[in-house]
């Protein structure tokens, strides 16, 4: 069931005609569109779930929204999200299903792909995470020696960190108190050395996330965690007969290999091929999350990204928020040439957001070649970054508001902190509220010559304290940063991702372009370690770093 049909090239349809004329007409002002139409905000403002996403500082009017949602009709944006949602194998590069929208269905539904019900499946590996995570959480899940978990170790990299590292941050005061988890990810051995130094072997627990168990990092993590394991048993006279069996589970399907590592079987827990690494985080690679906040918070996470997945799959495009900003953002890369994105969350807990967004936008659209395997027709992919407010203010919103590129940006917040706190008389979260309303304001409306001259600025200095405006802004505001408001989140950028992918005709499911890297790595490692046939067979600049790092080694 591969849906190969050739993409449409956006360029050709009559939309990208209009969208061409509309941007060369255009001369955006934000000031004079606000005060011309009093229902702008109003009328540009969407709700779906529990966020209210205002687009009314985008360089959008009815016109360009016309021409947008025609563009993707004319591309077939509502096609291809139907025949995704369907288990139609639209990843095709690897002929496989794009379900990861599965993961969050309830266990009332059911969809048959390849001959099998995949809610069913996934119900199924929920229900023994769960079991395994109330084992743990309760206590009755022990070390070799007795002693219940304190400490849950994720060892696993790309999707199978990333995204458990962000909700883990986010999730914070959902956490069960005794409970902690850290998270190794890099093969540097210092990750792995720092991560277990303070930890009590007995009272530790190791998570190996890694679907075929033979990812180069993950597995020489694993490895070390394990010598560091038995090793420090040994160190208290502490048997360390069955500790591997007490101390690790996999995320993984490859069963004999998951034995081989010393781990029961029993205790994989499996997801399938049609569950890509970055979208992975409501698999079973959230089996972390489901151990330290909880079945319950995990069932509300992914009831959270559900009702995105509901919003996204039955709005009409006009209406539809994760189409319209994936819309806008071809807008700003095609248009405006915006080469970047920036994603600041005015809320400490999502601060490892914009790191987990660049996985998900970047490895899924940054891409040169079509589906069909011809040369992409427009600009794709923009570079996804940020931090959190009010840090970057005082770090990179200089170029934000006074720099010569258009970096179109989104503002995240919430209305109700984890732990509010007064300073004073002042309600300290009404502080960060107050920045965040601030700079999307400065940002879209600017401050002119006219009005620096009125507060008395020397002449000479009044070109420096001018800002434009006009650097167009999405604001996202939440009740709170619950379960599932991080799963309307999370599921929000991927159907952006989505939709974008769609418009350009690329494969947003696949990921051959961090193969090359990784293979050339296990062809120079012999090099590295002394191989003559293996260094001579690299180019000059190679052998010079290889020549140079065996000098300053000790």
């Amino acid at each position: 069931m591969s849906t190969t049909r050739t993409p449409v090239d956006p360029t050709t349809t009559s939309a990208w005609k209009r969208l061409t004329e509309l941007h060369q007409s255009m001369e955006p002002d934000l000031r004079a569109w606000f005060a011309q139409d009093p229902q702008r905000a109003e009328r540009y403002s969407y709700e779906m779930g529990d966020l209210f996403v205002d687009l009314s500082k985008n360089f959008l009017t009815d016109e360009v929204r016309d021409a947008l949602v025609e563009l993707a009709e004319a591309v077939d944006v509502p096609g291809r999200r139907d025949a995704m949602f369907a288990g139609e194998h639209i990843n095709v590069t690897e002929d496989r299903a794009v379900l990861h929208t599965a993961l969050r269905r309830p266990a009332t539904d059911s969809l048959t792909v390849d001959g099998q019900d995949v809610v069913a499946d996934v119900h199924e590996v929920l229900e023994k995470i769960y079991a395994f995570a109330r084992r743990v959480r309760s206590g009755e899940w022990t070390g070799v020696t007795g002693k219940r978990i304190e400490t849950v170790v994720n060892i696993g990299i790309g999707g199978s960190d990333l995204g458990p590292v962000m909700v883990y941050e986010a999730l914070r005061p959902y956490v069960q108190k005794g409970l902690e988890a850290r998270f190794i990810s890099n093969i540097d051995p210092n990750d792995c050395a720092e991560k277990v130094s303070d930890l009590d072997p007995e009272t530790t627990l190791f998570i190996i996330a890694s679907k075929t168990f033979t990812t180069l990092e993950t597995l020489t993590n694993a490895r070390m965690a394990r010598t560091w394991l038995l090793e420090a048993l040994a160190a208290r006279g502490i048997s360390t007969d069955g500790a591997v069996a007490k101390h690790f589970v996999a995320v993984s399907t490859a069963l004999d290999k998951v034995e081989a590592f010393g781990i029961d079987p029993a205790n994989a827990f499996g997801f399938w091929n049609w569950v890509g690494g970055r979208y992975s985080v409501d698999s079973a690679v959230g089996t972390v999350l489901a151990v330290t906040v909880g079945p319950e918070n995990f069932a509300d996470f992914l009831s959270g990204f559900h009702t995105v997945d509901e919003h996204f799959a039955t709005k009409a495009p006009a209406e539809n928020v994760p189409m319209l900003m994936g819309l806008l953002n071809v807008w700003y890369v095609n248009f405006f040439q915006a080469a970047s994105h920036a994603v600041l969350p005015y809320a400490q807990y999502l601060h490892r957001f914009p790191a987990y967004l660049q996985q998900l936008t970047m490895e899924s659209n940054g891409k040169s070649v079509r589906w069909d395997g011809s040369p992409v027709v427009a600009d794709t992919g923009e570079i996804f970054w940020g931090e959190p407010g009010t840090n970057g203010q005082h770090a990179f919103f200089q170029l934000l508001h006074q720099g010569t590129r258009l970096i179109p940006a989104d503002f995240i917040t919430v209305a109700n902190p984890a732990h509010p706190v007064k300073d004073g008389d002042a309600d300290v979260h009404e502080l960060l509220l107050s920045n965040f309303l601030a700079q999307t304001a400065a940002l879209a409306f600017g401050k002119t010559a006219e009005e620096v001259r009125a507060e008395g600025t020397p002449e000479a200095i009044v070109p420096a304290r001018v800002f434009t405006g006009n650097r167009p802004t999405t604001s996202i505001l939440a009740p709170a940063l619950t379960p599932a408001v991080v799963g309307q989140l999370i599921a929000l950028y991927e159907h952006i991702t989505f939709t974008e992918g769609i418009v350009w005709g690329i494969d947003s499911f696949d990921q051959w372009g961090v193969e090359l890297g990784k293979k050339l790595a296990l062809d120079i490692a012999p090099a590295v370690r002394g191989d003559e046939a293996a260094y001579a067979s690299q180019d000059a600049s190679t052998r010079q770093l290889i020549d140079r790092y065996r000098g300053l080694r000790h």
